[in-house]
């Protein structure tokens, strides 16, 4: 099993799809990490050479920024959001939809509005 950038990419799955499993590389990141070291696409992990998931870690690890340093970096950019008290950081504090979305239908497990299919989703308390 090939190891790169911290993470155990699968074995029976061609590289191009592997390589999504890093957190921080997606599909066009992960065709030009491939174009630039001139790796098939196609080329199941288990039949790598040595030599060829050398040339990508050293890609992934030295020009891109993946895995701890990018979650941290994202951390970082909410935590100075809600620092300076931006809408988007009020937003993130109160765990709701940052980006403009609707919140009277969706997202209502977020807010805690969870509705069954009959009633508004409160118990009708019984007389004892």
């Amino acid at each position: 099993m090939a190891r790169i950038a911290g993470v155990t990419i699968p074995n029976n799955k061609c590289i191009r799809i592997s390589l999504t499993y890093i957190y921080g590389i997606g599909d066009s990141k992960a065709d030009k990490i491939l174009k630039q070291t001139g790796v098939d696409p196609q080329i199941r992990t288990k039949d790598l050479t040595e030599e060829q998931v050398n040339k990508i870690r050293e890609i992934v690890e030295k020009q891109h920024r993946v895995e701890g340093d990018l979650r941290r970096e994202v951390l970082g950019n909410i935590k100075r959001l809600k620092d300076i008290g931006s809408y988007r950081g009020i937003r993130h504090i109160r765990r709701l939809p940052a980006r403009g979305q609707r919140t009277k239908t969706n997202s209502r497990t977020v807010r805690g509005n969870m509705r069954k299919t009959m009633g508004s989703g409160r118990r009708m308390l019984t007389k004892t």
